[in-house]
């Protein structure tokens, strides 16, 4: 039976036991089958008072080259987020699989800065069930507000798809990956990363995300990859960074993924500026592909928030 208004949870749920709960419930899908559900949740799951860990948020900084400082980045958000997040998927009622799920895209508004010493409330809801051209996808709307606050300082949306699961019944909309993509020709980078087999880990470390797919080629193929991918929030969290200093406090911060980076990757990315009145930066948008083949990774924009 689906629950409505809001779930208040007693601390961040484990991701590991969110994994371990859903590959529990893949197999009870296979054995009990059944009609699908149509519908979604209409609930919202919260934790309130999180701190942040000193540690952690500090080895993160140091991973994807943010600067040190006191304020939490954007993508660190987005890591304290995902596990609450992950838990309305896991819920019996969701009607997709949460193993498997393919992350599309990301939307993120960086509305207000958040310090570390700051306790917060962070909570995740779904929205907007829709068909895909290969399958059905889904936005998983995070928030974060400063304790006894009640407006966000910080956002995100992200549109997940699960692969091969169609929904009767759900109308069919032009959305993220539904559409040609146009050709891509490799700029002149403005840098190369290269990606050691240990960087799915290494993030796993700092964002508490042990999602198989990334860990090794065993756990990975296990999986039904040919090896281990980096995590798509990784790459985003480094362009971000690169993009630096001039995208100021307050930010949308946008980014689609096309094709996964199979570790180890030497990864080429481009970012260019334009400005706005007076030559003040308006927005920076990246690009990132495979330096040998020259495939298109993932892109986006850091834009100036109105």
């Amino acid at each position: 039976m689906s629950t409505t208004g809001s779930v208040i949870l007693a601390e961040v749920p484990s991701l590991s036991k969110l994994y371990l709960n859903a590959a529990g419930e893949a197999a009870r899908r296979r054995l009990t089958g059944g009609p699908p559900r149509l519908s979604l949740p209409l609930v919202s799951h919260e934790v309130r008072g999180v701190r942040t860990d000193v540690a952690t948020l500090t080895a993160f900084q140091h991973l994807l080259g943010e600067t040190a400082s006191d304020e939490l980045p954007a993508g660190f958000l987005h890591a304290m987020a995902f596990p609450v997040a992950m838990s309305v998927l896991n819920r019996d009622d969701f009607p997709l699989p949460l193993l498997g799920m393919i992350h599309l895209a990301n939307r993120i508004e960086q509305r207000a800065t958040i310090l570390f010493d700051q306790q917060v409330d962070i909570s995740a809801r779904v929205e907007n069930l829709r068909s895909h051209r290969v399958g059905t996808q889904v936005d998983v709307i995070a928030e974060i507000r400063v304790a006894g606050t009640t407006v966000a300082a910080w956002q995100g949306v992200s549109t997940y798809l699960a692969k091969g699961v169609f929904l009767p019944g759900i109308d069919k909309r032009e959305s993220v990956g539904n559409g040609t993509r146009p050709d891509f020709a490799a700029p002149d980078p403005t840098a190369l990363w290269q990606l050691g087999v240990e960087t799915g880990r290494a993030y796993a470390a700092v964002s508490g995300d042990f999602n198989p797919i990334h860990l090794s080629a065993l756990s990975a193929k296990a999986l039904g990859m040919r090896t281990s991918i980096a995590h798509g929030m990784y790459l985003a969290s480094r362009a971000l960074a690169e993009v630096g200093v001039p995208r100021g406090e307050h930010f949308r911060w946008d980014v689609s993924f096309e094709a996964p980076v199979f570790l180890p990757a030497r990864v080429a990315l481009d970012i260019s500026t334009t400005g706005g009145d007076f030559g003040a930066w308006q927005e920076s948008a990246y690009v990132a592909w495979n330096a040998r083949s020259g495939r298109r990774h993932f892109s986006g924009t850091v834009s100036a928030l109105q």
